[in-house]
């Protein structure tokens, strides 16, 4: 997945781990002999352990890049699947079926290399992935990476661009993160894909609306009925389930949560029925790439990444989001 800022506008745009709090026994005194000690000893839990160590982790991010780069140059799907997965490389496969739609300049910048810098590693104890905050080259904004196992092979899982600084992450378990389980208060998927559906007047009320992810989300809802359409049709958008639905969280050192989140929703352009007898819809060029035919209805699929904080108290915020249109009907 390429990442400049200059192709923001195609991108925009963690199934729950398991708890991976470790604990001590507490160990309570008797006669203090030998056997008391080598008891105590044994009863201590061993130290916790991350997937990787830091200089692993540094290693196989060198590899995503080093393969993503050259899979961009050649838009070379199959390659870049042996690296990367997820929610982000549906997003990466929309990216290569439209990009000879693209003007020559966002093609150059796509296929220009590129690599992760101000790397901060973030290794979960006792988990099998790790996080990666990072800024890619040309870009101003940080990253959250998400990097797993797919049959025994690390792959990129998830990749999303925050609006602003990333909260510091909870290192104190002997240097690791700690993974955490997702307040079910709120559903952010839900609750965000609402700002898109209601303008935020159902689940989308339980979600702060102030960061500039939800800003742009429902100025989308507040604009869906502009433009040249406007007369002869209506758009709206309705929650979707994600193809990915694996959600990633770590503890923040407040006690919150940061989670990358899959999302979905589909955008339905309906003629209205007056219309339809003797009109139809002509698809956009980007429509055009999954399916050209004009008709009535046109159904877009976009698959999204939220980058959500979910603070100990208060309303959860959506601080980064990326969207693709991965089909169309």
């Amino acid at each position: 997945m390429r990442t400049p800022l200059t192709a923001a506008a195609r991108r925009t745009t963690l199934a729950l781990a398991a708890l991976g709090m470790t604990s001590t026994l507490a160990l309570t005194a008797c006669s203090g002999g030998t056997d008391d000690a080598a008891d105590a000893k044994a009863s201590t839990s061993p130290a916790p352990k991350g997937a990787v160590t830091k200089a692993q982790a540094a290693k196989i991010v060198d590899n995503y890049v080093t393969v993503n780069n050259k899979a961009n140059k050649t838009q070379d799907e199959k390659l870049l699947a042996t690296v990367e997965s997820g929610q982000v490389h549906e997003q990466s496969k929309a990216d290569y079926a439209t990009f000879a739609i693209w003007t020559k300049k966002d093609q150059a910048e796509y296929e220009e290399p590129f690599t992760y810098e101000d790397r901060e590693y973030y290794i979960p104890a006792d988990e099998d992935w790790f996080a990666v905050r990072a800024t890619a080259s040309g870009s101003k904004h940080p990253a959250l990476l998400i990097f797993d196992k797919e049959s025994g092979v690390w792959k990129l899982t998830y990749a999303v661009y925050s609006a602003t600084s990333i909260p510091k992450i909870d290192t104190g378990d002997n240097g690791l993160a700690t993974a955490a389980t997702l307040p079910t208060t709120t559903d952010v998927s839900a609750a965000f894909e609402d700002l898109y559906a209601t303008g935020g007047k159902k689940a989308g009320a339980a979600l702060s609306q102030t960061t500039s992810p939800a800003k742009d989300a429902l100025k989308v809802y507040k604009d869906r009925n502009d433009g040249s359409l406007s007369k002869y049709a209506t758009s709206g958008f309705f929650a979707k389930d994600p193809t990915y639905r694996t959600t990633y969280a770590l503890r923040l050192a407040d006690g919150g949560v940061l989670a990358v989140i899959p999302t979905s929703h589909t955008k339905e352009t309906l003629l209205k029925e007056q219309y339809r007898s003797s009109f139809t819809i002509t698809p956009s060029d980007q429509e055009s790439v999954y399916d050209p035919t004009k008709r009535v209805i046109v159904t877009d699929t976009f698959q999204g990444q939220l980058l959500a904080t979910l603070p100990k108290s208060g309303k959860p915020s959506v601080i980064g989001y990326e969207y693709r249109m991965t089909d169309s009907k």
